[in-house]
């Protein structure tokens, strides 16, 4: 690949001034062959093989941080979806396999692994419901595990069941883990559509589809975006904003382009996919939220917004697929609440409300993110929230997600903070008149028409 020297300055200059970094390298691994019938020896087996699998990830992440100047931001692990490999075992509770993989990761020094997880759309087996109900105790009892469900698909509809027994987990995790502010419910996604190449967590899993091992890195960079877009003048018609997101996100993917490469050959491992998201941190100007309203969206949440965000979504898309032939994952924009310094300041300024971050996620990357709702929220409007999600993913044939965190022993204006990349969470208002029907129904939501493709 070759690397014009006015392309180097360019991006020194996104790294010194505006926050770029590669936000992670995900080492994906399969461990379907770490099965047993005993929890105890499956633990032991996928404790060896990850610190085995895994122990040149963080040297070689720091190496080639330290080589080209670019920062990574996270060295991460995910794994065979664990209620797979644990198909064999009669336990009634996976906390065991949790534990080890916690263990593992902290041994070969890597920020999470991801893949206690479940894929339910269509129907819950044996072990998905043991690996589901373990998912409290599992997330209270480790620091960097983190867990996923996938509850609906386009082909196969929603599953009714499953989400309503997801929204009772999320409660219980968030009672598990209440005198950390409900932490682990920040590890805990729901999803419909979940892509198998996701390096971002909570919901990085390695897909079955995959190699025995990939390489698959995260590039971030909204201050990059926010930055180009401030310099233009207010004159500029809304079609030179999405030429000017496209050319920013093809130089921000050709910086992530060079590393996924290399780290790859280092390892000695497959390259996966590059996921150009436009991931927030607390950092100030490191926004999603501050990009739309530098399109000029008076405050995020206003009128505008959803258009605003469906331009920048699209426009980094169409950016980052002529840098690399690899763009994959979710790329497009991230908008969770806690991460997002200028969407905390909408939240606290009323402009920007539960019900308009659901239709912003029509038009983003993944969902309803990192979202504080008050500890008393009903579990059927937690399933309500989840339901409309999922409908929305399954619907529009897109990824979708929820990670709601009921703040416990906290009412709406309360603020969560969890430090680092999670940042402070201001606790919503929610709507509380979900009902007592629509959760308690069960079965199968239809997959729409537009699954009929064959």
């Amino acid at each position: 690949m070759q690397i014009s020297p006015r392309e180097v300055s360019e991006t020194l200059a996104m790294i010194a001034q505006q926050h770029l970094d590669i936000r992670t390298i995900t080492l994906g691994l399969s461990i379907r062959d770490c099965g047993h019938e005993d929890v105890r020896q499956c633990a032991a087996k996928i404790y060896e093989r990850l610190v085995r699998a895994a122990e040149r990830l963080v040297p070689t992440a720091d190496d080639l941080a330290r080589e080209y100047g670019i920062p990574i931001a996270n060295k991460r692990l995910s794994v065979t979806p664990i209620a797979e490999v644990c198909a064999a075992t009669q336990a009634a509770d996976l906390t065991p396999v949790a534990q080890a993989m916690d263990t593992a990761a902290a041994a070969v020094g890597v920020d999470f692994v991801g893949g206690f997880s479940a894929l339910v759309h269509k129907g819950t087996s044996a072990t998905d419901a043991t690996l589901i109900a373990s998912i409290p105790s599992a997330l209270a009892a480790t620091q960097r595990v983190c867990s996923s469900v996938n509850v609906a698909s386009t082909r196969a509809g929603i599953n009714m069941d499953a989400v309503l027994v997801m929204a009772k987990t999320i409660l219980d995790t968030a009672k598990a883990t209440a005198a950390a502010d409900s932490l682990g419910c920040a590890k805990l996604v729901i999803f419909a559509n979940a892509v198998e190449d996701n390096p971002f967590m909570a919901g990085a899993f390695h897909g079955s589809g995959e190699s025995e091992a990939v390489v698959n890195v995260g590039v971030s960079g909204p201050g990059v975006v926010r930055a180009v877009l401030a310099e233009m003048p207010k004159t500029a018609d809304i079609t030179a904003v999405a030429e000017a997101v496209k050319a920013t996100a093809f130089k921000i993917t050709r910086a992530g382009e060079l590393i996924a490469r290399e780290a790859s050959r280092r390892l000695g491992v497959q390259m996966g996919i590059l996921d150009l998201s436009l991931a927030p941190t607390p950092a100030e100007g490191d926004s999603v939220a501050a990009i739309l309203e530098v399109i000029g969206v008076g405050q995020t949440g206003g009128p505008g917004t959803t258009a605003a965000l469906a331009l920048l979504n699209d426009a980094v898309k169409k950016g980052g697929v002529m840098a690399s032939s690899a763009v994959g994952g979710l790329s497009g924009a991230f908008i969770p609440v806690s991460e997002d310094a200028a969407m905390v300041r909408a939240v606290q300024a009323g402009a920007l409300s539960l019900e308009k971050l659901e239709a912003m996620t029509s038009v983003c990357s993944v969902g309803l993110d990192m979202i504080a709702v008050p500890g008393d929220t009903t579990l059927e409007t937690i399933a309500g929230i989840i339901a409309d999600e999922m409908a929305i993913g399954v619907i529009n044939s897109k990824t979708t997600a929820v990670r709601l965190i009921p703040a416990i022993g906290h009412v709406a204006g309360d603020t969560l903070q969890f430090g680092g990349l999670l940042g402070s969470a201001p606790v919503m208002p929610v709507n509380q008149h979900a009902g007592s029907v629509f959760a308690h129904r069960g079965g199968r939501f239809p997959a729409p028409l537009n699954s009929l493709k064959n």
